[in-house]
């Protein structure tokens, strides 16, 4: 299906949807239906695009990816989107590279407990994307604070809120067009990566 809307094939691009297709293709050499969402009005992929690259692949990013995509998947757990769930959850389990480690961060979260798999600066940037994702009116100081606390330094924090935020933009632009997973291959990267970061 792809999405409810109507979309362009990439086979049946032309002018500038065929360059941005071009720009999104992922390393398997497919683009996903996240991308072909945007097919009717090509620019808002160029901007979906431009920030998921700065939230997620900025190499002045300083936590690792393994950890963003782990946040990026408990956003999307929480916001219900399951297209994001799928592809972000794989990301992060090929790059932990361990399924027993994957296996208890996710049975943590699902639990509301990230403490039991995170150190405490972890659990507690993991507590702040969730009260962020479920309770963006609720966010006060003390959140911040929380986080200082906890060892996080402010660019930290911003790394997470991003994230946080994109996928807010990107599971309400997935769920409320209908756009699933068929077609898609699950996950960016192509195999477990050791290093932790796209190349």
């Amino acid at each position: 299906m792809g999405a409810w809307i109507t979309t362009v094939a990439p086979e049946d691009a032309q002018g500038r949807l065929r360059e941005l297709y071009e720009s999104v293709r992922t390393p398997h050499g497919t683009v996903d239906n996240v991308m072909r969402a945007h097919s009717l009005r090509p620019e808002t992929m160029a901007g979906h695009l431009a920030l998921y690259r700065a939230v997620l692949h900025n190499p002045e990013n300083v936590l690792p990816l393994a950890f963003l995509e782990t946040v990026a998947a408990e956003v999307s757990r929480i916001n219900g989107c399951a297209y994001s769930l799928a592809h972000h959850r794989a990301n992060a389990e090929r790059l932990i590279g361990d399924p027993a480690r994957a296996g208890a961060v996710w049975r943590a979260l699902a639990a509301g407990r990230p403490e039991e798999a995170f150190p405490a600066r972890e659990a507690a940037l993991l507590a702040y994307a969730a009260k962020l994702t479920r309770t963006p009116g609720a966010m006060a100081q003390a959140d911040w604070q929380a986080l200082k606390e906890a060892g996080c330094a402010d660019g930290e924090i911003l790394e997470v809120n991003q994230v946080a935020a994109y996928f807010a933009y990107s599971n309400r632009l997935l769920n409320g067009l209908g756009v699933d997973t068929e077609g898609d291959v699950i996950g960016y990267y192509e195999a477990p990566a050791s290093a932790g970061r796209e190349t």
